[in-house]
């Protein structure tokens, strides 16, 4: 089924883009379609975009300054990246609803914009900001300049607001550092912008955990606002004030997270589906741009190109734009257990970020080069990050790649542990760029549960245990505190150590449980898709779990499938016990049974020995420390 995109795109380019189609010319035509379909929207001063869909908890004032400031992102890299040239005007509409929105902030009308107050009061707006200024960033010499001198003095009060409140405790402090940015570039710098810029640089250091990847705040959140945000901001902005320094800082630090980021992305063009606001869909590509832009990147200009049109291209191809254009609020259609409660109708516009791209000229080797093969499509990989606490496993032949998550939680160091705040996005054992997990409310995927009472647990802070690779190989371990849904939160003692090694396209679980009551069952859950896709998704008990699985269903299925199943082991556990399985997601018609693919499983409290039937290689994992080897016997 051919997916209608409502706008004109120019023919493909199969001789220069052999694996897209798409060239430079392409990212214009949409920026232009995504723009135009979004200012049908606008109120008579052009202040607001008050785009069609359920408010956000912001409510729709803020909605529609989300819609101004996203879309203006959009405008400003598709003009400053065209040297100014302006066929359809968007500078002028911004400008008059620059005008228009700060007349008289906060007043209840239909033009005026929200006031910027602390995050935990009325802070959507904030975030806006950081898009409005990056926005006039970008256009200075054809907008910024143009405006009457009151009208400025007015933006700058309104922008002010970000500088004078509190953000959240995470990237939030990008948007201040980025409104600062702005007003430094244009003479209207103060002790104020310096303050904000150099306290955010200040706790991105403290952020910074190695291997290019930040925390997104205190904690472990490791997700996509390491590129669309944590990398973005400070780089854009030492790129556009031409800041040597820090650049190479940052610059380096981008290089490295690319390194790694770039595998990322499977073969049809899908990034991971990780993490929260995964509406903002191929903004996921944003830092690969940036890097290309920079010159801070491991990727060829090729494979650049190659990931970020694939990333495009893949939701443009899947039905991502409403009939009327717009960016719908999901992941391919709509799809509610995608969204936060931050989602608003405009929220998907984040994913102007990709245009960054566009700031590469036409004869920059982004665009001139020829596209070459993305790095799942050169051979199978297996990646180990530790600071992050994350496996990538590749497998060329499907082209997907998965995320065996051992360490990003999104759960603040002040936040007690409590089941009600289980988020299917960071809570799962592995994510993959073709499977979601199941919606809150249905079996959980990639799942260990432990069952006491008749209560199950779900998995919230998440503790590192280390990481490895080798060739063709790796591992990566963490534990967990089982949390329970109803009741007590908590069994004393009760905690679950978990191993995966993974191989070509299988993984090796392991679990070791402590501390468990007597009669306690456990469950553990495969990969969720759907009975139509053309993925084989198999699960097998080698030691401590029924040998085979039960099939049970996900009737809310994912943001890939509107209904999945699964497979399902059980065991039964007390004191310590070990629990071996083996795992696959793989495209049609997939390894063969697993039960095959190992000839001998040695299990016991303090380690697993499995010897694979492929080559006679063996893995060893041991506990107290936990330690996992692979290779001949």
């Amino acid at each position: 089924m051919s997916i209608r995109i409502p706008f004109e795109l120019p023919p493909e380019d199969r001789a220069s883009s052999p694996y897209t189609g798409y060239t430079r010319a392409h990212w214009e035509a949409v920026a232009d379609g995504l723009l135009a379909a979004a200012w049908r929207w606008s109120t008579p001063g052009r202040a607001l975009l008050d785009l069609p869909g359920r408010p956000s908890r912001s409510g729709v004032r803020s909605d529609g300054l989300e819609g101004f400031a996203r879309t203006f992102l959009a405008a400003g890299f598709r003009v400053a990246g065209a040297g100014g040239e302006d066929p359809h005007g968007w500078v002028g509409r911004y400008a008059e609803g620059l005008a228009s929105g700060t007349r008289s902030p906060g007043r209840d009308d239909t033009e005026s914009w929200p006031l910027i107050l602390d995050h935990d009061v009325q802070g959507q707006p904030m975030v806006e900001s950081a898009s409005v200024a990056l926005g006039l960033r970008l256009t200075a010499p054809w907008l910024w300049k143009h405006l009457d001198a009151g009208v400025q003095d007015r933006v700058e009060e309104w922008l002010r607001g970000s500088l004078r409140h509190v953000p959240a405790p995470n990237n939030w402090y990008l948007f201040p550092y980025t409104v600062a940015g702005f007003l430094e570039s244009v003479g209207r710098g103060d002790a104020g912008t310096a303050a904000v810029r150099q306290r955010a640089l200040e706790l991105m250091e403290g952020w910074y955990r190695g291997e290019g990847w930040y925390a997104d705040g205190d904690g472990r959140a490791f997700d996509h606002y390491n590129g669309w945000a944590l990398h973005l901001y400070p780089v854009l902005d030492a790129h556009l004030g031409g800041d040597a320094a820090q650049l190479d800082r940052y610059g380096d630090r981008l290089r490295e997270h690319l390194a790694g980021f770039g595998l990322m992305f499977g073969a049809d063009g899908a990034p991971m589906h990780f993490g929260r606001s995964l509406a903002y869909r191929f903004a996921a590509s944003a830092a690969v741009g940036l890097g290309s832009l920079t010159g801070h990147t491991p990727l060829t200009p090729g494979t650049s190109r190659r990931l970020v049109s694939g990333s495009l291209r893949h939701f443009l191809d899947r039905g991502a734009l409403t009939d009327d254009g717009l960016l719908s609020l999901g992941w391919y259609g709509p799809n509610d257990a995608t969204l936060q409660t931050y989602s608003g109708p405009a929220s998907p516009y984040w994913a102007s970020k990709a245009f960054v791209s566009l700031l590469a000229p036409a004869g920059h080797p982004l665009w001139t080069a020829t596209e070459e093969a993305a790095p799942v499509e050169e051979g199978d990989r297996v990646l180990a990050l530790a600071s992050p606490g994350l496996l990538v496993q590749a497998t060329r032949e499907d082209g997907i790649v998965r995320l065996h998550n051992h360490g990003s939680d999104h759960v603040r160091p002040h936040e007690a542990e409590s089941a009600d705040g289980v988020d299917p996005h960071y809570g799962r054992q592995a994510y993959s760029t073709r499977t979601g997990p199941t919606a809150t409310g249905n079996i959980a995927d990639n799942h260990l549960s432990v069952e006491v009472g008749g209560r199950r647990s779900v998995r919230r802070r998440i503790h590192p245990l280390g990481t490895g690779h080798g060739d063709g190989w790796g591992w990566a371990a963490s534990w967990h505190r089982p949390v329970f849904v109803g009741g007590p939160p908590m069994v004393p003692g009760l905690r679950v150590e978990s191993v995966t090694v993974v191989r070509g396209p299988y993984e090796l679980r392991v679990h070791r449980v402590v501390g468990a009551p007597a009669g306690a069952r456990l469950t553990h859950t495969g990969w969720a898709t759907g009975p139509l896709e053309p993925l084989v998704s198999a699960l097998h008990g080698l030691h401590g779990w029924s040998p085979e699985p039960e099939t049970v269903r996900a009737p809310q299925g994912t943001a890939y499938v509107p209904w999945a199943e699964l497979p399902r082991l059980v065991g039964e556990a007390g004191g310590t016990s070990v629990h071996v399985s083996l795992a696959a997601l793989t495209g049609a018609p997939g390894p063969g049974p697993l039960a095959e693919a190992v000839t001998r499983v040695v299990a016991d409290t303090d380690g697993v020995e499995v010897v694979w039937a492929e080559d006679g290689a063996c893995t060893r994992v041991s506990f107290d420390p936990v330690r996992v080897t692979h290779g001949r016997s």
